[in-house]
């Protein structure tokens, strides 16, 4: 059985010396790796915020959650993140997807193509960063991306590249983490004009987008991490678990049309309600049934009793 490895997430705008003091209290209460969003809108820069939550810290691992492959070539983010890499000495984790917020692509201009366009160019993409980390020269003729003997640096440390993250609720996506990934991320399904589809939270749902990672990943499954997060809904430790899950319920319909049962909501892998014992009790039972081991808990305080139960 894996042992579990939590993240925690950073977002918003801090000053330095409070990112600062974030991630060495994460790595204090025994975080696996400190995460943050990549958006255009409102945020700070990941690569930016990477690099300096890695100097505040010694064994921390840093992430994007996850980066948004459209908005940078693969070539320079190549060199940002094994710049990243080397710098940190081996802690740099690649979590990267195709995009999903349309308003930030209209909001400078930038054409939002449907999904297999995007999932198309995550696919090169990928190919693209795993070539150039190798220090040899490149090339690559694909149909959004063209690389001709480019030999990149520097070189990551981690060898033969930095784990790769990749996450989605379709199928698609899902089957290049099982081709592609170190770690697979179960998101909830997102429908055309951007509504999550809520039966995509549920507990079956989770079963079968695995199942379309263990047939691509073949052999390699058994190396794989699965990786959950809370989705939909916000972290509450609360001693009510049932009076929640109704809230959740009339939450979700009034926002997707649809209605979970109760007991879809509190078996859900992407809801996180109810008490400590009952969460630890949750991440055991997926651990046991669905073997996620990777956990994001939310802020880095949310749900640190869990942690403290769990880590180890």
């Amino acid at each position: 059985m894996r042992e579990f490895e939590f993240l925690a997430d950073v977002s918003g705008v801090v000053s330095g010396d409070e990112l600062a003091a974030r991630a060495r209290h994460a790595e204090q209460l025994g975080y696996h790796c400190l995460v943050l969003p990549d958006h255009l809108l409102g945020g700070m820069s990941p690569v930016v915020t990477m690099a300096m939550v890695a100097a505040a810290t010694s064994t921390l691992r840093v992430s994007a959650f996850v980066l948004n492959n459209d908005l940078r070539h693969p070539a320079v983010l190549a060199q940002e993140l094994a710049s990243i890499d080397v710098l940190s000495g081996g802690r740099l984790d690649i979590a990267i997807g195709a995009g999903w917020n349309e308003a930030e692509y209209d909001a400078i201009g930038l054409t939002f193509d449907r999904a297999p366009v995007r999932q198309a160019r995550l696919a090169e993409s990928i190919t693209v960063l795993k070539g150039l980390f190798s220090g040899a020269p490149f090339s690559f003729a694909g149909e959004h991306y063209a690389i001709t003997d480019y030999t990149a640096g520097p070189v990551p440390v981690q060898r033969p590249h930095p784990p790769f993250f990749i996450g989605g609720g379709g199928r698609r996506t899902l089957s290049l983490a099982g081709r592609e990934a170190d770690i697979v991320g179960l998101s909830p399904r997102i429908l055309p004009g951007g509504t999550v589809d809520a039966r995509s939270l549920t507990l079956a749902a989770a079963r079968e987008k695995i199942s379309w990672v263990r047939e691509a990943a073949g052999a390699r499954f058994d190396a794989l991490r699965i990786n959950i997060y809370p989705s939909m809904w916000p972290v509450t430790v609360t001693d009510d678990l049932r009076g929640e899950a109704r809230r959740v319920i009339d939450g979700l319909r009034s926002r997707t049309g649809v209605e979970l049962t109760e007991q879809e909501v509190i078996d859900s892998p992407h809801l996180f309600i109810g008490s400590i014992d009952r969460l630890v009790e949750k991440f055991l039972q997926l651990r046991e049934e669905l073997g996620i081991s990777s956990v994001l808990l939310g802020g880095v305080d949310q749900l640190a009793p869990v942690l403290e139960r769990l880590r180890g």
